[in-house]
């Protein structure tokens, strides 16, 4: 049984994939000081809970904090007396390489994305991904990663706002009932769901402008149902598209072993 492990900035994703379908899917919060000890009793339990009986015994990782491969190496070695492949390194394959600049190390999720939307989906896609960054990976007709956007994510701006303005509160994100707020949180609101409305929209017309082409456009993150509810057009919302890369890129390692 293979397990998927994307390991972010701000959360951790863990999935058990059995070959056709996850059987499940656990969230932490993302912590360099976590051991292998606590990785392994946390998801056993977890596991446990959800009456999951298998034996994992391959995995594979993405990971954009470096300092957390060390433990998940040991929990790999320790507990499923495995190797895990990770994402980026030289000894991982990719299906298609990516064609960016000259010593450019796109992030594994970047990778990963592009590998679960050119299977899924196709080529000549964007991917708008809501995380701790809301990025934008292109993906060119051959499944190659041929680059994207960064942009501040939507939580990360709000804790930004309300750290360097101390009279505004910390609010949730949703969409406001109207444009013009009459109140503190509905004008916060109102400024990031309409601010990052109309980002969105502009960097996927410049994308597809700038590529020549017309473009399918997936979101995925927990944001992404929020945005399409207003004036963004998502071609597919694609919940789990990272972890999806993920069991190709693995798949695609262990036929060209």
């Amino acid at each position: 049984m293979l397990l998927c492990i994307d390991c972010g900035n701000t959360n951790t994703v863990f999935s058990i994939w059995d070959g056709t379908s996850f059987l499940g899917t656990w969230r932490a919060s993302t912590e360099h000081q976590r051991t292998a000890d606590q990785y392994f009793v946390w998801l056993s339990t977890l596991m446990e809970a959800k009456k999951l009986d298998v034996t994992i015994d391959e995995v594979v990782i993405s990971t954009t904090v470096p300092r957390v491969v060390f433990n998940l190496r040991v929990l790999c070695d320790r507990y499923f007396n495995c190797r895990p492949l990770v994402v980026g390194k030289p000894e991982c394959l990719l299906p298609v390489p990516p064609r960016v600049d000259p010593g450019t190390r796109p992030g594994p999720d970047r990778l990963a994305n592009a590998a679960g939307a050119f299977d899924r989906h196709g080529g000549n896609v964007v991917v708008v991904d809501f995380g701790t960054a809301t990025n934008f990976d292109v993906v060119a007709e051959d499944g190659a990663y041929v680059g994207g956007v960064i942009s501040p994510g939507v939580n990360l701006s709000l804790e930004a706002l309300h750290q360097g303005a101390a009279a505004l509160p910390h609010v949730d994100i949703s969409q406001p009932a109207k444009v013009i707020g009459t109140d503190t949180i509905g004008c916060i609101q109102s400024g990031v769901f309409w601010g990052y409305t109309g980002l969105i929209e502009g960097i996927i017309a410049r994308i597809t402008r700038e590529y020549g082409r017309g473009m399918k456009v997936i979101g995925t993150g927990g944001l992404a149902p929020l945005f399409a509810q207003g004036d963004v057009r998502f071609d597919r919302i694609d919940d789990d598209l990272t972890m999806h890369g993920l069991t190709v890129i693995h798949a695609f390692n262990k036929e060209n072993a």
